[in-house]
């Protein structure tokens, strides 16, 4: 991709390589169609490429190394502490997932690293991982092979040299986890294990049974654990980045966070930033992705000023647990959808609706193999025409030992429930589950915000196009951490920390003085909030779209948001309050507008966007989707909370 739009926090790029076009602005609403040339990163031109500026509206505003973690509140931090609300370290790594570890693993070797995590360490998406890590780790297969499956799914949107570069070095990067201590299955032969999934045309996903993400998240927590170098700071949600201007461009110099155990504001000084943050599943009311996952790095870059990409392409996998469908019914509504993992299909699952119909062949002529958006298109449009609320994966026709060997994980927790997968069909729905747009970065990792780099679900590197092929996610978050090291390391190395930098912003607090009930009241009416927006992302802006049902979501979402600020305001609430729900919350408007507004930018459908006005592949779009700097920042939600500083 290698695409970088040289923007500044709150005002309009000013820089002669970088040219808008006919765009018009009145209020929030823009539109443009320009051809953009030799675009330019920091003065410097990264790729010859021209490309459209499709983006036309413009209105954004459990694991068993827990118990590790708890000695890391006391490891010494290495940096400059000056008290305890501003700490300096060279790097700061916000994210504890794949990503955002093995970065930290690397630039470790060459500074401080502080790595910020909203949760337990091991919360990520990475843990929630089944499947396993697609690489060319077979003779007969090749990365040509691989390149091209990854193409056909991603619907001809990916980036051709972003795809080269993840399938040709995604074999290194799995060797580098197995010398780190990831253990991953391995056949009679002693050679790995490699399965086949959905869209993929030979086996080549390196997996440990159907918990890969667990198991790699052990290792390089493991790893961690031991590297001096590293302090994990957990429960430290972050609020904002902090950026100033330097001529033209943004430059991120840390982070806001709040320590979400004892309230505290805690300021994160650095001379580096690695957004690792991970997705937005839970602007969704059914997703795969654990609590943490509220887009809070791209609802973060988004407000300071960084290019956003291809938020429409939002991933359903079409096989999660349906609880409605288990013989014993769950206690209490899970937090997120427990997921079924996509190589049971590639292990030979065969889909039914329930009537016992196999359904699939109906729709393609790859059947259950078909990628995601497919099997996921065609489960929603049965359940729809059979007024169903679930179909069935039915595995048991494999034998027995092959099926608890390959699914443990999935088998113990179905038979919570009174299901046996080796006799029984398993209920399943889709539920969303992978953003394959975010926040725009270059080969490297690299954002139009100088010293801002990005890897995992929060990046888009153009390597998922409009549909991300499976176990592509782990491998493109291992490429893109690696390649992000050496020019961090270089950036750090042509910059120093000014130590009175922690008072060029403006600070948060946390509202004590509003007292217990107020508080009491504005939770309650912000959880209430939180599902109407789920809801209204659900219905209107789900696997099926129309112009007319996102048009909708687009009011609706305004609407909503209004009257949730208008609430808090009234309440007595700041600009410069914080607390963990209300961020959230704002973070979930953020992600969801622009959703919407990308989807309504796509005049087409595509991968994992699909339009009942607009049902066919258009060739003359085969265009990324663009979100620009916001110039216009009216709600609370799109606005930075930071002042800059005075010059």
């Amino acid at each position: 991709m290698g695409r970088k739009i040289a923007m500044a926090t709150g005002v309009a790029a000013r820089t002669s390589n970088f040219h808008f076009g006919g765009i018009r602005c009145k209020g929030q609403s823009c539109q443009q169609a320009s051809l953009v040339s030799s675009l330019t990163f920091n003065g410097c031109i990264q790729r010859e490429l021209s490309w459209f500026l499709r983006f036309q509206r413009f209105n954004f505003s459990h694991s068993p190394v827990s118990e590790n973690w708890k000695s890391l509140r006391t490891v010494p931090v290495l940096s400059c502490l000056r008290d305890g609300s501003v700490k300096y370290f060279d790097f700061s790594v916000i994210g504890s997932g794949v990503a955002g570890l093995c970065y930290a693993l690397e630039v470790a070797k060459h500074g401080t690293v502080a790595v910020i995590t909203k949760a337990e360490p091991h919360e990520s998406n990475t843990n929630y991982a089944q499947g396993g890590v697609s690489a060319v780790l077979c003779p007969s297969d090749s990365v040509e092979s691989h390149m091209q499956d990854t193409i056909v799914a991603g619907a001809y949107l990916c980036d051709d040299e972003t795809v080269r570069v993840v399938c040709t070095e995604g074999p290194d990067r799995i060797r580098e986890l197995i010398a780190i201590g990831a253990s991953f299955d391995r056949g009679e032969d002693g050679n790995l294990h490699l399965a086949r999934e959905g869209g993929h045309s030979h086996h080549r996903i390196v997996h440990a049974a159907d918990m890969t993400g667990r198991e790699i998240e052990r290792a390089l927590l493991e790893a961690v654990v031991s590297d001096p170098n590293i302090s994990v700071f957990e429960h430290h949600f972050a609020i904002d980045l902090l950026t100033t201007l330097d001529g033209p461009d943004a430059v991120c110099h840390g982070v806001d966070t709040l320590n979400v155990e004892t309230q505290e504001v805690v300021r994160f000084i650095s001379k580096v930033t690695l957004l690792a943050s991970g997705g937005a599943g839970h602007i969704y009311p059914s997703t795969t992705n654990p609590l943490v996952a509220t887009g809070d790095g791209m609802a973060m870059a988004h407000r300071a000023q960084a290019v956003i990409s291809n938020m429409e392409f939002v991933q359903f996998h079409p096989t999660a647990l349906a609880d409605e469908g288990l013989p014993i019914k769950p206690k209490k509504t899970r937090e997120n959808s427990f997921l079924i993992t996509e190589a049971v299909r590639g292990d030979g699952g065969i889909l039914y609706n329930l009537g016992m119909e196999r359904f699939m062949p109906l729709y393609d002529e790859r059947a259950e193999l078909a990628p995601r958006d497919v099997v996921a298109r065609s489960i929603d449009d049965q359940l729809k025409k059979r007024n169903e609320k679930y179909v069935l994966l039915d595995i048991s026709h494999k034998p027995t030992e092959k099926i608890l060997s390959h699914f443990p994980n999935i088998a113990a927790e179905c038979l919570k429930y009174g299901l046996d997968i080796t006799s029984q069909p398993i209920p399943v729905v889709p539920a969303a589950h992978y953003m394959c747009g975010g926040v725009r970065a270059g080969l490297q990792g690299e954002t139009n915000v100088r010293g801002l780099y990005v890897a995992g679900e929060v990046a888009c590197t153009g390597l998922h196009g409009a549909n991300r092929l499976a176990s592509n996610s782990l491998l493109e978050a291992l490429v893109f951490a690696r390649r992000a090291v050496q020019p961090s390391i270089d950036h750090k190395k042509s910059t120093s920390i000014d130590l009175s930098a922690s008072n060029w912003w403006t600070r948060t607090v946390v509202p004590k003085s509003l007292g217990c009930n107020v508080m009491h009241n504005i939770l309650r009416r912000t959880k209430e909030v939180r599902k109407e927006l789920q809801s209204i992302m659900w219905r209107y802006v789900g696997i099926v779209r129309s112009t007319t049902s996102l048009q909708t979501a687009e009011w609706r979402i305004d609407e909503l948001e209004a009257e949730w600020e208008t609430y808090l305001f009234e309440h007595g609430w700041e600009q410069t309050f914080v607390g963990l729900e209300a961020c959230e919350m704002r973070n979930l408007f953020c992600c969801a507008k622009l959703v919407v507004s990308s989807a309504l930018a796509r005049h087409e459908s595509r991968g994992l966007h699909y339009m009942v006005d607009f049902p066919h592949v258009e060739e003359n779009k085969r265009l990324p989707t663009i979100i620009l700097p916001s110039l216009v920042n009216c709600t609370w939600s799109s606005r930075q909370l930071h002042k800059l500083p005075v010059c």
